[in-house]
């Protein structure tokens, strides 16, 4: 059963149309390598006009999983605040291949404080320190941490952010850092 939309396929196109719709798709968003060749491939007539198409974005400067990555990874971080780890796992996601994802991940992240991105990410989403008694505080703290570090913030970045706060105790702190392994750097 299909709501909104019809499941009749749509016709294979030729490779000049391919090559117009995979134009028109990278000019409303700019698309990883993978993703367009899924897009395309549900309506090429074969995999030889995609691999063309492929060819020939790639040939004009219209595809680059490179510049992909570098925006993706800008946008990420500077828009949503995102950490490192939640913008390499979009990356992963979107078919990037690990050195690409490195070198974005490096170019945007290595000289950013993490703290400072994880307080902008948590005014960003208006959260408030911890209040209210002991096991209040320490329900709510769990609940900050855990969309922190969902956020892709290191533990010692979230550990930071929670101290300023006076709303952690380290033990917990302790405790998760212990669970994830370590230090709580990025990969």
């Amino acid at each position: 059963m299909s709501f909104g939309r019809s499941s009749k396929p749509k016709p294979a196109l030729p490779y000049e149309e391919l090559l117009d719709l995979a134009v028109k798709s990278l000019a409303s968003k700019m698309k990883s390598e993978r993703d367009l060749r899924r897009k395309i491939a549900e309506r090429a007539e074969d995999g030889e006009a995609v691999d063309r198409v492929m060819a020939k974005l790639k040939e004009l400067g219209y595809l680059s999983d490179e510049r992909f990555a570098a925006e993706y990874t800008r946008s990420r971080q500077e828009n949503e605040k995102f950490g490192r780890r939640r913008v390499q796992q979009g990356l992963m996601q979107k078919g990037i291949a690990t050195p690409v994802a490195s070198a974005a991940l490096a170019t945007a992240y290595d000289d950013v404080d993490e703290a400072a991105l994880a307080r902008a990410y948590v005014e960003r989403k208006r959260m408030k320190a911890p209040s209210g008694d002991r096991e209040q505080k320490q329900k709510e703290t769990a609940k900050i941490m855990r969309r922190l570090m969902a956020a892709g913030f290191s533990t010692r970045a979230v550990w930071k952010v929670l101290r300023e706060w006076g709303g952690s105790d380290v033990e917990e702190v302790e405790i998760v850092e212990d669970e994830i392994g370590g230090s709580g750097e990025a990969i």
